[in-house]
């Protein structure tokens, strides 16, 4: 199957609710790589690639997101591949 990268951006309670953390498990879960971090403004910024079908499967979670998250809009555009290897919490 076909590699592919998304990034992207999630609002809502998305920051103090362990978002972060649990991203980074789903995405080494799924064989993903990439990096998500929090940002100023309250959203949170994510990039991963990998097999098409756990890129699809990372973004359905990310827009519930872990249990104590809400998440009002999840924003993901199509990247090119950045050969990145492992998947990292940003700080």
């Amino acid at each position: 199957m076909a590699h592919i990268c998304k990034h992207g951006y999630i609002s809502g309670r998305v920051q103090g609710v362990h978002f972060r953390q649990a991203t980074a498990e789903q995405a080494e879960r799924l064989e993903l790589d990439g990096w998500v971090r929090n940002l100023e403004d309250g959203r949170v910024e994510v990039l991963f690639e990998g097999d098409e079908a756990a890129v699809a499967e990372l973004a359905d979670w990310l827009q519930q997101g872990p249990e104590a998250a809400e998440v009002a809009v999840l924003e993901l555009q199509d990247q090119a591949l950045q050969g990145i290897a492992g998947f990292i919490v940003r700080r």
